[in-house]
């Protein structure tokens, strides 16, 4: 038999034990898995998808309505409700038929904006001529249904190396009210596109199934590096934009592509609440403008590169595509010497260089 002080030492250190246990095991006696400490959980990825060069002309699988039926139909199944289609009304013939392909698009939910009326890349054109352009195509597109505010330069191009043009542009598209309609990834799915065409009017037989997977994988690829591009910029990931071309591609793998993001972990979001995140209004200063967003800012805050998608060469793509879509050698060798290969690269209007440039510099 313990004596009363004994007793009492004992009932106190059995509650200690309780209480213990207590904060250890959840209600019911259930263990939950070891958290990590102070770490907070990634948050999730988010992403808007749009489309640029509407209308473009018939591709290696589809007419024109075809090619917007299945597009339209493909993202209603896939459960995107808006995306966001830039124009260039001066590619609207009178009695072709676009203008109603255009219509479409805003008729199932999704927005139109500004790629400029004739399409013509701003380091070709004086900036007034310029802004005259956008003008032309704001006329046309402000009594479209779906119309938003945004303007994309083609080809991502704003002014490449001429900072002043590059100005110029800027503030005359913020006296127009129009937001820089910017993309933070691009897979250069135009390239993969023009590739396709080009076999099918040779004749030549291409492999679909790998045309699929090279389309898909590249698509991603280039999400998840951008958005890795991005953290290490900003500390966080951003809304994404992804850039996409209305293609035939588009319209026969856009379900697969988005179902792919969805499982490595994106979420699909509207154009809107992609342009509502405060990192599209940023400018950053970089000597030579003409790529995605998270290429320019990354440059900005002089992140290590690669800051640009690996694919968005030609010669790469092209290689793949060779090899794993036509099942032929790659026909271009590798260029020597990074400056180069940064010269060849700014002669499309598509891909800037900054990272090269640098080095050469």
């Amino acid at each position: 038999m313990m004596n009363g002080d004994a007793e009492m030492i004992a009932v106190r250190a059995l509650l200690a034990v309780v209480a213990l246990v207590g904060v250890m095991l959840p209600i019911g006696g259930a263990v939950d898995a070891p958290r990590s400490i102070g770490k907070a959980p990634q948050p999730q990825k988010t992403i808007a998808l749009s489309f640029d060069d509407i209308p473009r002309a018939p591709g290696a699988f589809y007419s024109r309505e075809e090619r917007t039926e299945r597009l339209i139909a493909a993202l209603r199944a896939s459960g995107v409700t808006q995306a966001a289609f830039f124009v260039n009304p001066g590619r609207v013939g009178a009695k072709d038929g676009s203008l109603d392909l255009i219509e479409a698009y805003a008729a199932a939910g999704h927005v139109l904006a500004d790629h400029s009326f004739s399409h013509r890349s701003l380091a070709a054109v004086p900036a007034a001529a310029f802004l005259a352009d956008v003008d032309q195509a704001e006329a046309w597109l402000k009594h479209q249904p779906g119309y938003r505010p945004w303007f994309r330069f083609p080809g991502l191009n704003q002014g490449g190396a001429d900072r002043a043009k590059r100005r110029a542009v800027l503030d005359g598209l913020k006296a127009r009210g129009l937001l820089v309609g910017a993309v933070t990834i691009d897979g250069s799915d135009w390239y993969l596109e023009r590739l396709t065409l080009e076999a099918a009017r040779a004749g030549k037989p291409i492999d679909e199934d790998a045309l699929h997977d090279l389309y898909i994988e590249t698509m991603l690829q280039s999400a998840e590096f951008s958005d890795a591009l991005m953290r290490k910029a900003i500390g966080r990931s951003p809304a994404h934009m992804m850039l996409l071309h209305e293609t035939d591609l588009a319209a026969r793998y856009i379900g697969d592509l988005v179902e792919a993001l969805r499982n490595n972990g994106w979420r699909i979001v509207t154009a809107d609440a992609a342009y509502r995140d405060p990192i599209y209004h940023s400018e950053p200063n970089v000597p030579t403008s003409n790529g995605t967003l998270s290429e320019a800012i990354a440059w900005a805050k002089s992140i290590p590169g690669p800051r640009w998608y690996g694919r968005n060469d030609a010669r790469i793509a092209g290689a793949l595509f060779n090899d794993r879509v036509m099942h032929q050698p790659p026909a271009v060798a590798a260029f020597g010497g990074a400056r180069r290969e940064c010269r060849i690269r700014r002669k499309d209007p598509h891909r800037a260089c900054p990272d090269l440039t640098a080095k050469a510099a």
